[in-house]
């Protein structure tokens, strides 16, 4: 995932965390995730679908200002 990549890169700046919505419905429903991937950012952002890392840094920008 995407996220992942980011978080590797800067590690003291951005956690990513995986979770399967079918092992974890609830935590996922609670989110309004109905496909995957599905990336949340803090809360408020959020990137749907596989996009290119250019649409990532965007909607990161965004969302944390």
């Amino acid at each position: 995932m995407l996220a992942h990549a980011i978080a590797m890169v800067n590690p003291e700046m951005v956690l990513s965390e995986g979770i399967s919505a079918q092992d974890f419905y609830e935590l996922a429903e609670g989110y309004g995730i109905s496909g995957v991937p599905d990336t949340v950012i803090n809360g408020t952002g959020r990137v749907l679908g596989a996009v290119p890392e250019q649409m990532m840094l965007k909607e990161l920008q965004k969302t944390l200002g």
